[in-house]
């Protein structure tokens, strides 16, 4: 037992230490931002972009190759996720996978994660997906493609399931968190939504 409190101990000490360091490499990091690096496998963070108000938990695989990662405001991870945002080229004949260095600016797209948003343990997220503001994604899917505003997705690959709210709900929502300005009109949610049943 006390060996394990030790460890625990020493760990928070790394973690605070490399936290430091690992947010000063990155393009931008906003306040309050919890991230487990000793525990965690971070590339690219040139291209990391975090908001405010973000934990990202122990065991993440976060992979920012040619293309960026931006993370809005107020998102939760749930554990172990993994973001890339980028592939291997799978075209060169001749060659083994694990050989070509080379890529085409098709194999790496942006990552965006607006704010808002909770992604639950064990998700995956590809490359050129957009999580909207105010989404749920369900334990265990693997994103590769975008999500709408305040939508709840689950599955392999992700899909739409429901809305977290009705219009007038994401309006009154949007009402107290957003600056009017920021806010979806009713007329943009309807549009967004024509094509789901509420």
């Amino acid at each position: 037992m006390m060996f394990k409190i030790l460890f625990h101990g020493c760990e928070k000490i790394k973690d605070c230490i490399m936290s430091f360091v690992y947010k000063r490499q990155m393009k931008a990091c906003g306040e309050k931002v919890r991230i487990h690096p000793s525990t965690s496998v971070y590339y690219g963070l040139e291209n990391l972009t975090v908001g405010n108000n973000v934990s990202i938990p122990r065991y993440a695989h976060i992979f920012c190759t040619d293309a960026p990662l931006i993370i809005g405001n107020n998102v939760i991870f749930g554990p172990a996720p993994t973001i890339v945002t980028g592939n291997h080229r799978i075209d060169v004949i001749g060659e083994a996978i694990i050989n070509v260095k080379d890529k085409l600016p098709e194999n790496d797209s942006p990552v965006i994660i607006e704010d808002d948003v909770w992604v639950g343990a064990n998700v995956t997220i590809l490359k050129g997906v957009t999580i909207g503001r105010g989404s749920v994604i369900a334990a265990g899917c693997v994103v590769n493609k975008s999500t709408l505003p305040y939508s709840i997705s689950a599955g392999v690959p992700v899909r739409t399931i429901r809305l977290r709210f009705t219009i007038d709900e994401i309006l009154e929502h949007e009402s107290r968190l957003y600056p009017e300005e920021e806010r979806f009109s009713r007329s943009q949610l309807e549009s967004l939504y024509s094509n789901i049943e509420m």
